[in-house]
């Protein structure tokens, strides 16, 4: 069994997929064919369109996935759009407009009050029996995976969405520091592991004219807001997010935390030496861009595909020796092993739920276990066999049209027409032996191996607050992350003395934190208490 197993993580195929053998034209026993849903013929889906799919698709109908399973399952699919960083606006609008859908693809702990006030506001329906009666597929996996069943359901129980699932841990992580490995060696330094080997990293970096220009124009460090945000990059040396976090059970804050000051006080000390880049705060993709083929930047936040791949590709012709390379989480004493990283959630927020207006909740529940079966499984993740991919000892690998891609998109454009692997959305379990092929080098495979490092045991599980706290919650919280994402700039930059830190963490008290951590805590009791 041994090509199944690396479907979705070794314990996900073997209790997922029930396959008559382990070659390539195994066919599924009879419990893996979804029902066709025969009275179905039309589905309207409402789902935004990740900005990597627009750059090769108008619409995901236009998908192959969704035309292979027209074929099989006799239901065409209508895709709505909302404009591309309007999601949220369209969304709130279409709530309340009453007018839904018959599937609506959304991050659901997003909604007021999260997913069971959707169920129970009559916008979408609570899916429990419907799975257990008419979605095989998707309730053996739940069945098998305790802990995905636990992250896919409500506090009360409820079953509201069919989910997207990152099948590994590897795919949890796509994103971390990455450092020109070439300037490292180009100067005799190993890869920094701590806080102080970074600062000499980043000094030498500045100093000792890593790119050869005779110029003092490198750039040693950029990482901006969202990188604290989302990856706790540096702040995890002190054990901390720059957010909530669960402390022996117990929720804190980042920011208003004693040591929080202590990663205050380093990024202000690099930033006024010229190791973090001057512009951080109003940085974006375009500028980084230059700034990397440009040969300035030394280090910065990327993703495995988007980052090390895409711009490995670009300088291959430009800069023989550029190379990049993947550094671990830094601890603040040598040795530690890191606590926090970037990761995802296996059970994402993103799900399609069904609308209180669709008229064939069964038919479209038999339509949507389809990704979960062993066909849809494939056909999510790789696309239209023998055009995307073939079977080669068992393995699916992905044709010239995706890696060698003959109108010269890149691999991620590729992917976009003939599978939704890459777009981290849509209900089905993601596959590891893509990202196997997506991120091939050495490089990207280095990546995935040291980014999965850190415990991540602090982070806090995708909890959701009741509906009486929801609305205090959410604008409480709009207000402290607004004051203290300006105030964590004022005070790198040095607009703001650190002298000032107990009056900022003062006013976030006076704010409401203390009642939003009580909020936290309580969701996480809840969660904790999920079967």
């Amino acid at each position: 069994m041994k090509a199944i197993a690396k479907v979705a993580g070794l314990s996900v195929v073997a209790s997922t997929f029930i396959l008559a053998g382990c070659s390539g034209g195994s066919k599924p026993a009879a419990t893996a064919d979804p029902t066709k849903p025969e009275k179905l013929t039309n589905l309207v889906v409402w789902a935004r369109m990740v900005p990597q799919a627009a750059l090769s698709i108008k619409s995901y109908n236009e998908n192959e996935v969704y035309k292979e399973m027209e074929k099989a399952t006799g239901v065409k699919v209508d895709f709505q759009h909302p404009p591309q960083g309007q999601e949220k606006e369209q969304f709130n609008l279409m709530m309340t407009s009453g007018k839904l859908p018959d599937v609506i693809e959304y991050a659901w702990s997003t909604f007021p009050g999260g997913p069971e006030k959707a169920i129970k506001d009559n916008k979408i329906i609570k899916l429990n029996d419907l799975v257990d009666k008419y979605a095989p597929n998707f309730k053996k996996l739940l069945d098998s995976h305790p802990d995905w069943k636990k992250q896919a359901l409500t506090d009360e129980g409820s079953l509201f969405s069919f989910p997207f699932i990152r099948g590994e841990k590897g795919l949890q992580v796509y994103q971390g520091i990455t450092v020109r490995k070439d300037w490292l060696d180009k100067l005799g330094l190993q890869m920094p592991t701590t806080i102080d080997e970074w600062y000499t990293v980043l000094k030498a970096f500045k100093e000792k004219d890593p790119n050869g220009n005779g110029k003092a124009d490198e750039v040693p460090l950029l990482v901006t807001l969202n990188d604290f945000n989302k990856t706790h990059v540096f702040v995890g040396a002190w054990g901390l997010t720059n957010s909530f976090y669960k402390d022996g059970g117990k929720v804190k804050f980042g920011p208003i935390e004693p040591n929080y000051k202590e990663f205050l006080t380093t990024m202000n000390k690099w930033y006024k030496e010229g190791l973090i880049d001057k512009d951080f705060a109003a940085t974006d993709g375009k500028v980084t861009d230059a700034k990397v083929t440009g040969n300035q930047l030394g280090t910065a936040i990327m993703a495995t595909g988007g980052g090390i791949g895409k711009y490995m590709g670009l300088m291959a012709s430009k800069n023989k020796d550029f190379k990049l390379g993947a550094a671990p989480y830094p601890t603040l004493v040598k040795g530690q092993k890191p606590e926090l990283g970037h990761s995802d959630y296996a059970v994402t927020a993103q799900g399609s739920a069904i609308s209180i207006n669709n008229k064939n909740p069964i038919e479209t529940v038999k339509w949507l276990d389809y990704g979960y079966g062993e066909v849809g499984h494939m056909l999510f993740n790789f696309g239209k066999e023998d055009v995307s991919y073939k079977m080669e000892k068992g393995y699916p690998k992905f044709t010239d049209l995706i890696t060698k891609n003959p109108e010269g998109m890149p691999m991620q454009q590729a992917m976009v027409k003939y599978n939704r692997a890459g777009y981290g959305e849509g209900p089905f379990v993601q596959d590891i032996r893509y990202m196997d092929q997506y991120a091939s080098s050495p490089e990207q495979q280095e990546s995935l191996k040291i980014w999965t490092q850190p415990s991540n045991e602090k982070m806090m599980p995708l909890v959701t607050p009741t509906k009486e706290e929801s609305s205090k919650f959410a604008s409480t919280m709009t207000d402290i992350n607004t004051y203290k994402d300006e105030m964590i700039i004022k005070f790198i930059m040095g607009a703001e003395p650190l002298s000032s830190f107990d009056a900022y963490v003062k006013t976030i008290k006076g704010m409401g934190i203390d009642d939003a951590i009580k909020v936290q805590q309580a969701a996480l009791e809840r969660y904790n208490n999920r079967k």
